[in-house]
């Protein structure tokens, strides 16, 4: 599961820089949604613009405290799926980081002023989804 998050936002990537100039807009889906290569060194909005190594370093405990804890409850389904969503998603923009100094954004959502994202915010996103609602159906030992 990790290993193809990683594949299928990294594939993305790889196709937006092929095939979308730097900061050139194309259509997606009218309306909705626009295809639009960015390169973006901050977080949403490009906060922290510039502070690659705050995010590496934030990166890696990250993954470090997802892992540690994916292993801890593997046979907890909505965990298991959760962080290995999230693992593979901080991983994705971990690589950009490092290979670019700057993380490959691409999707722009033409209906509301959105930051533009990529493959891996939509796994980390839809991650912290799966874990919350994981964590919320959770039962304690005694069962209550």
């Amino acid at each position: 599961m990790i290993f193809f998050g990683i594949v299928l936002d990294q594939l993305v990537k790889w196709a937006v820089i092929k095939n979308i100039a730097l900061a050139e807009q194309k259509n997606g889906l009218k309306h909705v949604v626009s295809l639009t290569n960015l390169h973006n060194d901050g977080a949403a909005w490009s906060i922290l613009e510039g502070q690659q190594w705050f995010f590496i370093v934030i990166t890696i405990v990250a993954v470090a405290a997802a892992t540690w804890f994916l292993i801890r409850n593997l046979e907890k389904n909505w965990y298991a799926f959760g962080l290995s969503l999230i693992i593979s998603g901080a991983l994705g923009n971990f690589i950009d980081r490092a290979r670019h100094g700057y993380v490959v954004d691409m999707f722009q959502l033409d209906f509301i002023n959105f930051p533009i994202f990529n493959v891996a915010d939509i796994l980390l996103t839809i991650g912290f989804v799966v874990l919350f609602i994981g964590i919320l159906t959770d039962k304690d030992e005694n069962g209550n």
